[in-house]
């Protein structure tokens, strides 16, 4: 869109622009060389020519534009009554969707009679006001033909050529509207070229590890979305995350539970205070760097319309992979039977953003690509909430034996698969509440949030 506005300002319409000058100066001299009386008089009604040609013009495109507009309604109607025909059908609700349909109808048929008045008025003057314009010139000049001063020959061919611009004049004139859109267009490419980003993926100066321990701490951290930052997530929000160790945090909806995986991506920095891994700040550190050694596993993993192997191979930043990486990678994350069943093997096509796999199989080799990456911090975001109980667990007995020995940040609402954790944090309203161990937190009883949550769980199970 941005590149046909900037053709549109800079090739078309530029074009336009030249053809419409240099049209206009040859044809006034042209015409004030074959007939100047002539051409005076036509020169001087032109301005009311361009007006009807430009009025014509610019009249029907607007009631284009308004025709189309006041049809999107029913359109969208129309369009989701097609594609949901099966659930109109299963519920018998075609009269209703019918009278939806003519409801929605009538503003478009009020506004068809509107604009058909302004049409038939408006294009009517337009037309007659040209037709007197051109009865004019043709009057004068059959006068300075009587009174022997100009030819025949010489009337049609001034009153053709002065005509002709007029509507080449109006043409130009209709398209200021693509003008300031083409020139909207290059100005936000250039407002895209020169915005400066706060987040710096490339900081040469940042640090670059060999390895991290995987330590990380949330010290007296403020933050609120850029979209809305009116709405604090975390106030004065504290928490260590031990190295080695898998750490559950859990807590209802808008606890802040998935933007602590955001900050330790460092998707976003805090407002205030400071995010640290292995004791450096994470703004210190080279961010694509960092990246290497932190990988996510989310609710819906993002798979590519590319084969099994490439999917796995994608968590690696080097091009040099054994095939017995990629296998024991898959290994780790129980895909390795079911893609060998398979009758491509890792050479299957997953399809479209994973459309040919289940739920369990994408998630099992979005695991493997993570397990393949062989990261020290690993970010596990709901892996397991959108699949059925059978996948659920075959997927976390895979993510058990893939958080073996790494730093692990379990986010998760089902509190049955964090039992095992070493950690489990409890937020609320952006408030660290409760932390320890699932024994430990269920001892506290009926007055602690977690047991709350567990014996939620428990009975609406």
């Amino acid at each position: 869109m941005l590149l046909l506005g900037v053709r549109s300002l800079v090739g078309d319409r530029m074009a336009l622009l030249v053809q419409t000058i240099s049209a206009v100066t040859i044809a006034c001299t042209m015409g004030l060389v074959i007939a100047w009386r002539l051409a005076l008089v036509m020169i001087a009604v032109q301005p009311l020519i361009i007006v009807c040609f430009y009025t014509r013009r610019v009249l029907l495109k607007n009631m284009s534009k308004k025709a189309i507009k006041a049809q999107d309604e029913s359109s969208k109607l129309a369009a989701e009554a097609v594609s949901n025909v099966r659930t109109i059908t299963a519920f018998s609700s075609q009269e209703r969707i019918m009278k939806m349909l003519e409801k929605a109808q009538v503003n478009p048929r009020r506004e068809s009679i509107r604009q058909s008045w302004f049409a038939g008025i408006g294009l009517a003057m337009s037309q007659s006001l040209t037709t007197c314009t051109w009865a004019l010139d043709f009057w004068y000049g059959g006068r300075l033909i009587e009174d022997g001063y100009i030819t025949a020959k010489a009337l049609f061919e001034t009153f053709m050529i002065l005509v002709s611009t007029g509507r080449v004049i109006a043409d130009a004139g209709s398209m200021t509207n693509d003008l300031a859109k083409g020139s909207d267009a290059v100005g936000s490419v250039f407002a895209v070229l020169d915005r400066y980003s706060s987040i710096d993926p490339e900081d040469p100066d940042g640090y670059e590890p060999e390895r991290l321990t995987g330590r990380v701490e949330f010290l007296d951290v403020d933050f609120s979305y850029p979209t809305r930052p009116d709405v604090m997530i975390f106030s004065d929000f504290s928490i260590d995350i031990d190295a080695a160790k898998s750490t559950a945090i859990v807590g209802p909806s808008g606890s802040g539970k998935s933007t602590v995986i955001g900050l330790i991506e460092r998707f976003y920095d805090p407002v205030k205070g400071v995010v640290k891994i292995d004791g450096r700040d994470l703004r210190s550190y080279n961010l694509r760097s960092l990246r290497q050694h932190i990988a996510l596993v989310s609710q819906e993993p993002t798979l590519f319309a590319g084969t099994i192997r490439e999917n796995i191979v994608y968590g690696r930043a080097s091009d040099k992979i054994d095939e017995s990486e990629i296998i024991e990678a898959a290994r780790a994350a129980n895909a390795h039977d079911f893609i060998t069943s398979l009758t491509d093997g890792y050479d299957t096509y997953c399809g479209d953003r994973g459309v040919q796999l289940s739920g369990g199989q994408k998630q099992r080799i979005a695991i493997a690509r993570a397990v393949l990456k062989n990261p020290s911090v690993l970010l596990l975001d709901e892996a397991t909430s959108a699949l059925d109980s059978q996948s659920e667990r075959v997927v976390q007995d895979a993510l058990e034996r893939v958080m073996v020995g790494r730093t692990s940040v379990v986010i998760a609402h089902r509190l049955s698969t964090i039992q095992n954790c070493d950690a489990i944090a409890v937020l609320d309203k952006g408030k660290l509440v409760e932390r320890g161990t699932h024994s430990s937190l269920l001892a506290k009883g009926p007055t602690g949030v977690y047991f709350s949550l567990v014996s939620l769980q428990r009975t609406t199970c």
